[in-house]
């Protein structure tokens, strides 16, 4: 038996993204968006309302960094969500956050989070969507594992839980991608 909840944004995982961006007099600024993902190949997407700094931000600088909220900067990472950076100039600094140039575009990451999408403004739809070109990403060598590449256990991202409005942590791995269904060929 199932149970119907009607029409509701509730999907499994959800990452948390802290969008970094640069606004026209070049102060860096953080935003929690819990709404994104990958969008094509080389692009990300992420809701953004017209009413946010951030929104301003991209449009003006033409760039910005996805980064990954992480378990141990939980609360600095919520707090850049729910508080706006056109009603607090300094929430960078009471959160915690460490701005540093990205390399590859015109926006900061932050030295507390230790993954970053670089990303190239593609365009905004109508809608909100923003649609970034991925040009790089960059972690921290702290999460890399043995081989150099990231260990998902050392990243320690979190997820949003929309149905009961939570974070969560990501568990272990419970198959290997594009092998597993192997089994029933």
């Amino acid at each position: 038996m199932r149970k119907n909840f009607g029409a509701k944004t509730w999907a499994y995982p959800m990452p948390v993204f802290i969008i970094g961006s640069y606004d026209a007099e070049g102060k860096p600024n953080a935003m929690n968006a819990a709404w994104g993902g990958i969008y094509d190949t080389n692009q990300i997407m992420v809701c953004l309302a017209d009413d946010h700094k951030t929104t301003d931000n991209i449009r003006i600088s033409g760039a910005f960094t996805v980064s990954f909220a992480t378990e141990s900067t939980v609360v600095a990472s919520d707090y850049v969500g729910i508080v706006s950076a056109n009603d607090n100039a300094d929430k960078l600094a009471i959160a915690g956050f460490h701005a540093v140039k990205s390399e590859f575009v015109n926006a900061p990451m932050f030295d507390e989070l230790p993954m970053a999408v670089e990303c190239k403004l593609l365009k905004f739809n109508e809608d909100g969507i923003c649609i970034g070109e991925i040009v790089n990403v960059s972690a921290d060598e702290g999460v890399l594992d043995g081989n150099g590449r990231i260990d998902p256990k050392k990243l320690a991202p979190i997820c949003y839980d929309s149905v009961n409005h939570n974070y969560l942590s990501l568990g272990n791995p419970v198959g290997k991608a594009f092998s597993d269904g192997k089994k029933l060929m």
